[in-house]
């Protein structure tokens, strides 16, 4: 479905992604981790249409989107999330997203309708005629998940929706992305929380100092050592290995 071929930034004299390329199939939950710093988001802002990129193309179902503005990717099914949430405070959390719903939904009546359906699958029934702002971190979370799906994307970004979260409030929000990718939405997730990558990731990239630099299963990505020194740090790899033959 998604084909990022070689894409660059370059923002004056630094390199934030140098020649990265992926692939993710479409029904697929996929991953993106690596260090902080790395240029994941970047990468996600070149997708999505909100960068555009100094070399490389992005493609969608085969189709070259990379001049394509950002409303006009999420007129084709691409949809993205942010890493800080900014909901519209002084509106209901179904309003907030209604915002997204009215990409297909012109008539109030019926961005509000949709808003209401999605605010429920993502497991804010209870707080949708609540004022955002009244909204916890992990209820803030939700509210950005359900602002991207309510534009009824086929491509859904997510930009580390799990930061910030106790290990109950991950384990409670696992089962809605994964129910999102059983809905029909295809998944690229950025991620720092190992847990989740492994539990519903199929293929994961690595990206670090804006390079790929890996890709695989998540259990193979995770004992490669150039992804080990990449994390922790040059060496890193060599003293685990000493480490696991002292302790066999």
């Amino acid at each position: 479905m998604l084909a990022v071929d070689s894409l660059t930034k370059r923002f004056q004299g630094l390199v934030a992604v140098d020649h990265a390329s992926l692939a993710v199939p479409a029904g697929s939950i996929t991953g993106l981790i690596g260090p902080n710093g790395a240029g994941k988001t970047t990468l996600f802002g070149m997708i999505s249409g909100f960068l555009t990129p100094s070399e490389g193309r992005v493609l969608f179902d085969g189709a070259d989107v990379t001049g394509e503005a950002p409303h006009l990717r999420a007129r084709r099914g691409i949809a993205r999330t942010f890493q800080i949430v900014q909901p519209f405070a002084g509106l209901t959390v179904a309003e907030n997203i209604a915002v997204g719903a009215y990409l297909r939904h012109p008539k109030r009546a019926d961005a509000v309708a949709k808003a209401r359906e999605v605010g429920t699958r993502v497991g804010l029934r209870d707080q949708l005629d609540k004022p955002a702002s009244d909204l916890t971190v992990a209820g803030r979370k939700r509210l950005e998940v359900a602002r991207a799906l309510a534009t009824e994307p086929r491509l859904l970004l997510l930009d580390e929706v799990l930061a910030g979260l106790n290990p109950s409030e991950i384990r409670d929000i696992l089962p809605v992305v994964r129910s999102i990718r059983d809905g029909g939405v295809t998944i690229l997730m950025i991620e720092h929380i190992m847990q989740a990558v492994m539990t519903l990731c199929e293929e994961v990239f690595v990206l670090a100092q804006g390079r790929m630099i890996a890709s695989g299963p998540p259990r193979q990505v995770c004992a490669d050592p150039q992804v080990i020194e990449a994390y922790l740090g040059k060496g890193a790899a060599a003293r685990m290995k000493a480490e696991e033959a002292v302790d066999a």
